[in-house]
């Protein structure tokens, strides 16, 4: 009964067609992925634990955005600094883990929709 993930595909809001598939991140699950991000070091003979933001980013990323379409160059310009002048603006962006980083990287407001998508279990659940 109990599954270690659930996918989705959620409407990123103000974009019509641009459709996301994220994964349901459990505490649990994001506890791991700190833990993976953490290195410990020794200052003054006393462990000090340190979080390294870009691996956590690239691991949350990975575990959480499983694919997408529909991002059009368009909404892409709405999301994150990017120069699509010589450009066809209704030409989408193909989803790859690269594409997904740099958009959490660039973009706060793609980070706060994922990161709020993929905790709320009410998401996952048949009956919503």
């Amino acid at each position: 009964m109990l599954v270690p993930s659930k996918e989705i595909t959620v409407e990123y809001p103000g974009m019509p067609g641009f459709e996301i598939n994220v994964s349901f991140l459990s505490r649990e699950t994001l506890q791991t992925i700190r833990k993976k991000a953490t290195k410990t070091t020794f200052k003054n003979r006393q462990p000090v634990e340190e979080l390294n933001d870009d691996l956590f980013l690239e691991l949350y990323v990975k575990g959480s955005i499983k694919g997408w379409r529909g991002l059009k160059l368009k909404y892409l310009e709405q999301l994150a600094p990017v120069d699509v002048s010589d450009q066809d603006v209704e030409s989408e962006l193909e989803y790859t883990e690269e594409n997904a980083l740099y958009l959490m990287k660039s973009s706060t407001n793609f980070d706060s929709f994922i990161s709020e998508q993929v905790t709320d279990l009410g998401n996952f659940s048949k009956s919503k």
